[in-house]
């Protein structure tokens, strides 16, 4: 396994990352902390780590960097005693870097079971900085918590960001934006809604775009959650990953669902379904959104709302586009991304967003806002928000329409989704 270690450390260093294009994760390149980025396969973890490399190439010399794949045929199967034999290959290969610092970047490291008990070690022993990626929650949460306690730094790492499918399509978008650029981003963001932000289908032909995203699907089934939950009801689990696909920004009602499933002849805890649902969670394939209320029987008793991690699943194995659904699954994500602790309200109204920002802030989404009654049914549940919190600011996201509607709650602004998504 030395060996093979050797020509891989070898081959990683000679690799060329100029084509590496930035994201929008802000991480340092030197911290005492254990760098870790989490999230769903194929969000583009591996390319954060590529890009850090190719910042770090400018700075180190190169045989300072160590990349690892874990999941490289080469070394299949990893087992913790092979993972002793890495360091000892790269300073077999350089002794001379035994007092200098070494960058390890260590990708889709939690195929190796106890894996953070080599991560720590090295940690404690060398001179170096750490990245560690995984496509498991459990990075962030049990494993990260447990075994590398006060070590790291964790990174939840999505599919691209509008702003950022535009750059990695080669499109600017800085204001002013003129009649043509505004036409050319309204594109994209039809592109983006109907397929997703997954970086690969951005260079994939269009005709092969949901056959990948269903592959992609599978991955995340078969790899993060059967193999590792060790799960036998591989139906039940598939129903659950199509419901929830198909049922984003909508409320998740356990005893609803339960009920279903038992009219379809299975056979099912409860227990069982709130286990697969955190099981989803925690690949991050979904995520669940509370009620925003001040007592915890409230939260506890009302159902959830639902997001996928990307609207482009929806489309793979959907029947109907259900835009204004999508509308609203990429405003989350969009503050999800940007670390927000997020809610619905509801009381006789409903909002689909509130959280803290400094000050609480309140959303609502909707594609088209040119029926009157839909946009009285808007206004009104921001509008009563805004008066048992006492905020006299909300936003409404839509398809196009744009102004600011003054009332004596307070202001409430009328936004197109592609601009707020570029502030």
């Amino acid at each position: 396994m030395k060996d093979v270690f050797k020509q891989i450390i070898i081959d990683n260093q000679e690799k060329s990352y100029e084509y590496v294009l930035e994201r929008d994760v802000d991480f340092p390149l030197n911290s005492n902390k254990i760098i870790a980025f989490t999230g769903v396969r194929r969000s583009g973890k591996t390319h954060l780590m590529y890009h850090a490399i190719k910042e770090l190439k400018s700075k180190v010399p190169h045989k300072n960097i160590v990349f690892i794949n874990f999941e490289d045929d080469r070394i299949f199967p990893l087992t913790l005693k092979d993972l002793g034999t890495l360091p000892e290959a790269y300073y077999e290969l350089f002794p001379e870097n035994k007092n200098e610092k070494v960058y390890f970047f260590f990708d889709e490291v939690q195929v190796v079971d106890n894996w953070e008990k080599f991560i720590r070690r090295l940690y404690d022993t060398e001179n170096c900085q750490i990245f560690i990626s995984g496509s498991s929650s459990k990075l962030l949460s049990s494993e990260i918590a447990t075994s590398l306690r006060g070590r790291t730094l964790t990174f939840e790492v999505f599919s691209l960001s509008f702003k950022e499918y535009l750059n990695f399509s080669g499109i600017k978008a800085n204001p002013p934006f003129s009649s043509k650029s505004k036409a050319t981003i309204i594109h994209y963001l039809q592109r983006y809604l109907q397929y997703g932000g997954f970086p690969e289908l951005i260079y994939s032909e269009e005709r092969f775009v949901k056959q990948i995203l269903q592959e992609y699907l599978d991955m995340i089934i078969y790899k993060d959650l059967i193999e590792r939950y060790s799960i036998n009801n591989h139906f039940l689990l598939k129903y659950l990953v199509k419901y929830c696909m198909l049922n984003i920004g909508t409320l998740l009602s356990y005893n609803k669902l339960f009920n279903e499933l038992k009219s379809r002849g299975l056979q099912i805890s409860k227990n069982t379904l709130y286990n697969y649902i955190q099981y989803l969670e925690e690949a991050y394939a979904v995520f669940t959104v509370p009620l925003y209320s001040r007592s915890y029987s409230e939260v506890s008793k009302n159902p959830k709302k639902i997001y996928s991690i990307d609207v482009g699943f929806k489309t793979a194995i959907g029947i109907s586009e259900d835009i204004g659904h999508k509308y609203e699954n990429v405003v989350f994500l969009h503050l999800r991304r940007k670390g927000k602790k997020i809610y619905y309200w509801k009381l006789n109204k409903e909002v689909d967003f509130i959280f803290d920002d400094d000050e609480l802030q309140i959303i609502n989404v909707t594609y088209d806002l040119s029926d009157h009654n839909t946009f009285e049914r808007e206004k009104a549940g921001l509008l009563e928000a805004m008066n048992k919190t006492g905020m006299k600011r909300s936003l409404l996201i839509n398809l196009d329409k744009e102004e600011m509607i003054n009332t004596d709650n307070g202001t409430i602004q009328i936004i197109p989704l592609w601009k707020w998504l570029l502030l």
